[in-house]
Formats: structure tokens, C-alpha cells, sequence
């Protein structure tokens, strides 16, 4: 049994823990512009009967820190692509301008600052429960080899503190991150 692959497996599912919650706290705006507000908007297309990721139908840019321009590969989906990002609730109101759709990204008021930040405390904590997820499982999995006889008790407590560092340091991590978000949004 390859107890250091097994701990490297853990680790690395909760690095993807991490990586998942950064790129939640990327969706949450903060009053600039960014191209990932947007992105993954699910678009249905009436013409085809068909849904989409808006990253996959158009081209979405930022030419200032305001606002984001999305400028369609089929111009006839530009309804629809303004419906779906008026459905998706993000404070973004697109006015078409022919060929492309321009966002305006409004300044943050101080009641959607706040409330932006407990959306980023709670994607924070779902980020430390995958996190733990992946604590739980390697042990699962090294606790069952270690009753089979796969494993020896020392092998299983010393593998016990690795795998709460790796948890200790992806927690951590998360922290980290959230703080930034948290000092980015309420900043």
C-alpha cells in the first residue's frame, strides 16, 4: 500500500477545494469589471432550443474598469443573451449597441457590499467542508487498510498528522483568501 500517494491524492483534492473557492470569489464582483461576472451565465438560444455557456457563444471583454462588453459569434442571439443576463440577477442591466452588448457594471452600495461579503464567508465555508471531505475520505481509506493489516498503527498516526497538515494548510488557504475578498469588498 502507497501510503505517500494516497496522502498526495488527499492533498491534492483539497488544493481543488481551494482552487474551487477562489474561483467562486472571482464570480463575486466588487465594482470592477471583470469578464468572469459573466461567463458562465447559462444562455438559451430560442432559434436552436439549445443552452449555452455565454464564455462559449461570445467573445466577453473589459475595455475599461466599468464595464463589459459581450459581442456574440451569431448576432441573433443577442436577445437572448441579454435575457439570460438580466435573468442571472447580478446587478448588471446590458444595453444592446447593434452587434454587441454593453454592461455597465454599477458601483457597489454599502448594503450590497455587505452583502457580497457573507456571500463570500459562506462559499468560504463550503470550500473548508470539501476541504474536510477529503480529510475524511483519506483517513477512511487508510483507517481500513490499517485494519486489514495493510497498515501499521505508526504508519496510520503519522499519516494522520500529514494528512491534518495538508487540511490545516488548505484551510488556511481559504482564510486567506476570503480575507482579501472580504478587504477587496468592503474596501
Amino acid at each position: 500500500m502507497d501510503i505517500k500517494r494516497i496522502i498526495a491524492d488527499g492533498a491534492a483534492h483539497m488544493k481543488k477545494a481551494v482552487d474551487w473557492t477562489q474561483h467562486e470569489f472571482s464570480t463575486l464582483h466588487t465594482g470592477k469589471a471583470s469578464p468572469m461576472m459573466v461567463e458562465n451565465i447559462q444562455v438559451h438560444i430560442e432559434a436552436y432550443g439549445m443552452t449555452q455557456r455565454l464564455k462559449d457563444m461570445s467573445a466577453i471583454t473589459t475595455p475599461d474598469a466599468q464595464s463589459i462588453v459581450v459581442q456574440p459569434f451569431d448576432k441573433a442571439a443577442i436577445d437572448d443573451i441579454r435575457k439570460a443576463i438580466l435573468a442571472a440577477n447580478i446587478g448588471i442591466n446590458p444595453v444592446s449597441q447593434g452587434s454587441f452588448l454593453r454592461c455597465p457594471v454599477p458601483t457597489l452600495s454599502g448594503e450590497r457590499r455587505l452583502e457580497l461579503a457573507k456571500k463570500a464567508t459562506q462559499l468560504a465555508e463550503e470550500g473548508k467542508v470539501r476541504v474536510r471531505n477529503a480529510r475524511r475520505d483519506v483517513l477512511e481509506v487508510l483507517k481500513k487498510a490499517n485494519k486489514e493489516k495493510l497498515v501499521t498503527d505508526d504508519e496510520l498516526k503519522r499519516s494522520e498528522k500529514d494528512i491534518q497538515t495538508n487540511t490545516d494548510k488548505a484551510i488556511a488557504d481559504i482564510e486567506a483568501h476570503l480575507k482579501k475578498k472580504d478587504a477587496e469588498l468592503k474596501g
